[in-house]
């Protein structure tokens, strides 16, 4: 399913962290989906098309990635994000959603449900950044990469040929078929951060800022986190083993235990999309108990 390109609406709206884009389609109550590093909006293109029949679908494009506009110098770690969700959802009048995260973005979800749980419908967290399980030590290399200043090298590799990025020495590793992502989904997953010299600075900084300092603080709020909460973990995933499924399950009181996709990775939102989606459905009709 990864060649669907992302036909929703795409918006934009002001807030006191940036210019956010975001992308949605249906009515009715809000999920929202958050990416994770590198990735943006387009990540979850086959929730929004295959879930807008039953709630307005939200993806949101986080600091310094994608069709959101930043300052040069303001904040982009992951606890950042999570404030900036905050004032996303305010800017759009919206009290509650279903909150969706993968990578990254699972851990800026963890974070924002922490801080604001009374924002939190329900929470479905994927393969992500928990506790202190991250950086992952897969995705060290990539950090160092950046770090030395060689990101817009490496991004202009992969953009001149999609190869490079296809490849399990880059985020290749994080797909079952890597060479059935197209490389229309590689120009959009890139091509944003390349718009100019500034914008694969802020990429740098949100890398540079990785630090599991920002979800060791919010355990204790985790702990006391009510909100129904879906666990989907892919088994096959190098950054992020399903042991932490089970600690986030055995953590958070409102999680139900975990499920495993058997052989999945990192982007199976995008690889394993209807099975996720029936997932999702089911846990937003709370229809698990038949």
């Amino acid at each position: 399913m990864a060649n669907q390109k992302l036909t929703s609406a795409i918006r934009s709206v002001d807030t006191a962290s940036g210019r956010i884009g975001y992308a949605e389609e249906g009515s009715g109550p809000v999920a929202l989906f958050v990416p994770g590093a590198v990735l943006n909006k387009h990540v979850w293109r086959h929730q929004l098309a295959g879930l807008s029949d039953i709630r307005r679908c939200i993806a949101v494009d986080l600091l310094a990635h994608g069709d959101t506009e930043i300052e040069p110098s303001q904040d982009v770690s992951v606890t950042a994000n999570a404030h900036m969700i905050r004032e996303f959802l305010d800017a759009l009048g919206i009290d509650q959603v279903d909150l969706v995260g993968n990578d990254s973005g699972g851990g800026i979800s963890q974070i924002f449900a922490a801080l604001y749980p009374e924002r939190v419908r329900t929470l479905t967290l994927t393969n992500c950044e928990t506790h202190d399980n991250w950086p992952p030590e897969t995705f060290q290399p990539f950090l160092d990469m950046a770090a030395s200043g060689h990101l817009s090298d490496t991004l202009h590799a992969m953009l001149a040929n999609k190869e490079n990025f296809r490849s399990p020495d880059a985020l290749g590793v994080a797909y079952e078929r890597p060479e059935d992502v197209s490389d229309t989904d590689i120009e959009t997953y890139l091509r944003p951060h390349l718009r100019s010299e500034q914008r694969t600075h802020d990429l740098e900084r949100f890398l540079a800022a990785f630090d599991n300092s920002h979800t060791l603080a919010i355990e204790s709020q985790l702990r006391q986190l009510q909100a129904p909460t879906l666990i989907v973990w892919a088994t096959d995933d190098v950054y992020f083993p399903v042991r932490w499924a089970y600690w986030l399950a055995e953590t958070i009181p409102g999680a139900m235990p975990p499920i495993e996709l058997a052989g999945a990775r990192l982007y199976f939102p995008e690889e394993r999309a209807d099975e996720f989606n029936e997932l999702l459905r089911r846990n937003w009709l709370d229809d698990f108990s038949s």
